[in-house]
């Protein structure tokens, strides 16, 4: 259960908020932010982010102030790189504890990403209450670590006690940038706005900001097929496939494949979309469970813990969704795309099954605890 409306504090909130590195944590950490403020209107808002990472945009961009701490993640392929890590680290907690020392929050919130670990450890060593928002099913590493002195642990999937205090826990959903999922009555707007006609079934597929590999690879595979079958495609490649993209669509003359790296308008693609291909980040089914779409995962196989098949499954399991793993992507995309479009009832019941999981509050939701935890925090 999530606490009931709370106070907002005597004298302005000061709210810390850390993470980022992808749009999956940056996104619900500035939804966290507003919904607070609209609790709580005289908030101070510090977002933490990673220096060079796309929070250092998105943040100020949305009206935030960040600040940037000096880490970044390990690199796989070159433990050369990963030399200078330990001092990356050292410097980031000291930068942490100075931001905090100066900004003297009265909770800080973490939502994963690289600063999200330095500034919540030192938060909790200072004695700042913290919060923290687990988006997935499995969860991370940092997360269970810093689990064991946070005060509110906030969580999308039910059966989280197994890795964190179940008295902490509040199961409240993924927040989502409410923009993105108003779609009804927006069909119209969104076939025009892609040049689509109203009468063919409407293919988005999406890996996320940076794209997807493997699902780049199932499109491509299933382009021949999906043109023969009349589909209109949406296809968010990510910048690193968009060339080799272009030339597959183009040597298929498919007029009715539109080739994007990025989406600026995801309610219009969400609005006209019949069946939705996406990875299974936590976010992105956050959205899918709101918008209430068919979809077909493809989970990063090299994501931490596996996390994205343990989100998948949450669907799947309930009928919700298709899985399709990534190494098969290029045999079982297409066909399974097109079964579902040939599958009216099929798709009904999966609308119906991923509407169940939706929590359109989430936000708000866990605004009401921050500000609750605060509230505690300033009463002791």
């Amino acid at each position: 259960m999530s606490n009931p409306d709370p106070a907002p504090p005597r004298r302005p909130l000061k709210l810390m908020i850390s993470g980022g590195g992808t749009g999956g944590h940056i996104f619900p950490a500035i939804a966290i932010a507003n919904a607070v403020r609209e609790v709580s209107p005289g908030a101070e808002v510090l977002f933490v982010g990673a220096e060079g990472r796309m929070e250092m945009t998105k943040v100020p961009a949305a009206g935030h102030r960040i600040e940037g701490l000096p880490i970044r993640g390990f690199q796989r392929g070159s433990m050369l790189a990963n030399l200078g890590l330990p001092w990356l680290l050292l410097r980031s907690l000291w930068k942490a504890r100075r931001l905090l020392r100066s900004f003297r929050p009265d909770v800080a919130v973490g939502v994963g990403g690289y600063a999200s670990g330095p500034l919540l450890a030192v938060a909790q060593r200072m004695g700042v209450p913290t919060l923290i928002q687990e988006q997935n099913s499995h969860a991370g590493r940092t997360n269970i670590h810093l689990g064991r002195r946070a005060q509110r642990i906030c969580v999308a999937y039910p059966g989280m006690e197994r890795f964190f205090p179940k008295e902490r826990l509040r199961l409240t959903g993924n927040p989502v940038r409410s923009e993105t999922v108003r779609v009804e009555g927006k069909r119209a707007e969104a076939l025009a706005h892609f040049g689509f006609r109203g009468d063919a079934a409407v293919v988005l597929v999406t890996g996320g900001s940076l794209g997807a590999r493997g699902v780049n690879l199932g499109v491509e595979a299933a382009l021949a097929s999906w043109k023969e079958a009349g589909a209109q495609v949406i296809w968010q490649t990510g910048t690193p496939f968009l060339d080799q993209a272009r030339k597959a669509v183009d040597g298929l003359a498919y007029a009715d494949c539109r080739v994007l790296p990025f989406i600026d308008r995801m309610d219009l693609a969400y609005a006209c979309a019949d069946v939705v291909v996406a990875r299974a980040g936590a976010i992105s089914i956050s959205e899918l469970c709101l918008v209430k779409l068919p979809t077909v995962l493809v989970p990063l196989p090299t994501a931490a813990e596996d996390h994205q098949t343990a989100n998948a499954r949450v669907l799947t399991d309930r009928g919700a969704a298709v899985l399709v793993r990534d190494d098969r992507s290029r045999e079982e995309l297409g066909p399974t795309v097109l079964r579902l479009l040939q599958d009216r009832p099929t798709r009904e019941g999966m609308r119906t099954a991923i509407a169940a999981l939706g929590r359109p509050d989430a936000a708000a939701a866990i605004a009401r605890e921050t500000i609750a935890l605060a509230n505690t925090a300033a009463r002791s």
